[in-house]
């Protein structure tokens, strides 16, 4: 395969001496001499997450490159109806060589207009946009199977039925699921669709995070395996060649990182790296999700993608097919901002609107004020790991659950999905800060299974540092060893020593109950208690304590 940032054209000198060549030899064209070829575009985005307003703050912007002084300059993108718009424009250049597809978390961790309405609207507005084909990602697993179903077939919620009044329809585009299979080993969505232009077989393989059932809620994915990415394409790849299929698309919910802007390729590393260079090399192109970075890389060989998160660029990927052999031989890419510089598309917009009014009186309910902002954990600003905003979660959990005789509360960075500005907070930020609706639960941990959950944070290259509830402390060293981090003796409840052999109750959200982010310990606690939702206990917290102050971080500290 030939790989090229943009066409090429051949110099005055060279054209003019070829054409003369061709004219020596009968009076031939130099087309005629070249195999016919078919060219497809394909549209891509991933981890979009249900943003169908412009996302705000930094969350809507792309750095485009430095200004002068050497600070970034960045442009504003995202929002639905503007990516339906981008999306068009760029489908009418080849209306019948398209093909749009989604990288996974199209749904879930949603904003409250999308999540409210249990990601209903989103399916719409994709629909309205034109998507062909979505890889589920992890966070379409968020309601579990049973729900995801829903969201391809349609039909009314089984709890809150058609909240907006009218039927829910289901995704016109096709799911795909290849690696996610159940005991006889059944595939939850097919594990692939092949799409003919020109008479050319395209075949596009959906791929889910093997990790999922580490970070979804494991109820929810009872019943079902989640295999390994590459080794499930690579299966796959002698039947789609029995079915005259030469061209191979991979769409896959799994990612990597790079030091570039959004259309570069530099020091690109992560887990698509190991992936990408173990795919048969019948895969002609790689198009990723899940770690929301931009980058437009060839590994291996292989064109491999990522549009950054929440609609704010579109990969456009270019493909050349042979006509006669249906190999590609020429492949270009490139990621376009999604910027707000024209009007959306109206029936989008509209659909947007209708479900903002819905949902306007529970989002713009004021619950009460914080002094200053609270913000999530940022390894420069606060080197320990906690972070205010961490802080006062589980501030709130522990005090919601104290009832059930709750002594400390620990809530994941991942749980945690927006900041919070001083001032009013309405319940529409507050949501967007824990958007999952998850269920507290309360356990009882020994002092030894604390121990071991704060060793848990590390794995391999990995951290997860759990933000604990006021009261708690210990203290991590950064050069010892994995499994060794923290000193048992600097655990302390209240100032006191935590004994090791002694009960502790603990409160943590579903996911973390039900061992999320490879936090085992939680799975042996004892003695369960349920309680209220993630966001209700928010909103009883600072109903309480407005105004509330940061929380101080000193809770958790780091050595050298």
């Amino acid at each position: 395969m030939r790989f090229s940032p943009s066409p090429r054209r051949l110099p005055p000198l060279l054209l003019t001496a070829s054409l003369m060549l061709s004219c020596a030899h009968g009076g031939s064209t130099l087309a005629d001499t070249r195999p016919r070829t078919v060219s497809l575009q394909v549209l891509a985005i991933n981890d979009f997450h249900g943003h169908l307003a412009p996302p705000e703050g930094g969350s809507g912007e792309l750095r485009t490159g430095s200004n002068p002084d050497g600070s970034p300059l960045r442009v504003k993108a995202g929002g639905a109806s503007y990516l339906a718009r981008h999306l068009a424009q760029l489908r009418a250049l080849a209306p019948k060589n398209t093909l749009v597809v989604s990288a996974g978390d199209l749904i879930g961790a949603s904003p409250l207009t999308s999540a409210l309405f249990h990601d209903e609207p989103t399916i719409e507005a994709m629909n309205l946009a034109g998507l062909d084909i979505n890889a589920v990602g992890n966070h379409e697993f968020d309601e579990g199977t049973t729900e995801l179903r829903r969201m391809q077939t349609g039909g009314c919620h089984p709890v809150d039925g058609c909240q907006d009044g009218t039927p829910f329809e289901g995704a016109k585009f096709q799911f795909l699921s290849a690696n996610v299979v159940d005991g006889q080993g059944t595939t939850l969505f097919p594990p692939y669709a092949v799409r003919e232009f020109e008479g050319v077989k395209v075949a596009v393989i959906g791929m889910t995070l093997e990790g999922t059932p580490e970070i979804v809620n494991a109820a929810g994915i009872q019943g079902f395996q989640f295999r390994d990415e590459a080794d499930t394409v690579n299966a796959l790849v002698p039947e789609l060649r029995k079915q005259g299929v030469r061209t191979l698309l991979v769409v896959l919910h799994e990612g990597g990182v790079q030091k570039g802007t959004y259309d570069g390729c530099e020091g690109v590393s992560g887990p698509i790296v190991d992936i990408v260079q173990r795919l048969d090399a019948e895969v002609d192109a790689v198009i990723t999700g899940h770690t929301h970075q931009a980058y437009n890389c060839v590994i291996a060989g292989k064109r491999v993608t990522s549009a950054a998160s929440y609609g704010r660029l579109i990969t456009a990927m270019n493909l050349v097919l042979d006509a006669a052999t249906g190999d590609v031989v020429e492949s270009t890419a490139r990621n376009i901002p999604v910027t707000r510089d024209a009007e959306g598309v109206p029936e989008v917009q509209a659909l947007i609107e209708r479900y903002d009014s819905l949902s306007a009186p529970r989002r713009d309910r004021v619950l009460g004020r914080v002094t200053a902002p609270l913000q999530q954990p940022n390894s420069k600003r606060w080197p320990s790991g906690e972070s205010t905003l961490g802080n006062a979660i589980a501030d709130s959990h522990l005090a919601a659950t104290r009832d059930a005789g709750a002594q400390v509360a620990f809530i994941n960075p991942g749980g945690i999905r927006a900041e919070i500005d001083a001032g009013d907070i309405t319940y529409g930020e507050a949501f967007s800060v824990q958007p999952f609706g998850n269920a507290l639960v309360t356990m009882t941990l020994t002092g030894a299974q604390l121990h071991t959950l704060l060793e848990q944070q590390w794995e391999g290259s990995l951290v997860r540092l759990l933000q604990p509830s006021q009261g708690f402390s210990y203290t991590w060293k950064a050069s010892a060893p994995v499994g060794q981090k923290v000193d048992p003796a600097s655990i302390r409840l209240n100032g006191a020593p935590v004994d090791p052999a002694g009960p502790y109750r603990v409160t943590v959200n579903g996911f973390l109950a039900n061992g999320g982010d490879s936090f085992r310990v939680f799975t042996e606690g004892t003695d369960r208690r349920g309680g209220p939702v993630d966001v209700d206990a928010m909103e009883a917290w600072l109903k309480d304590r407005s105004p509330l102050p940061p929380p101080e971080t000193n809770r958790i500290l780091r050595a050298e």
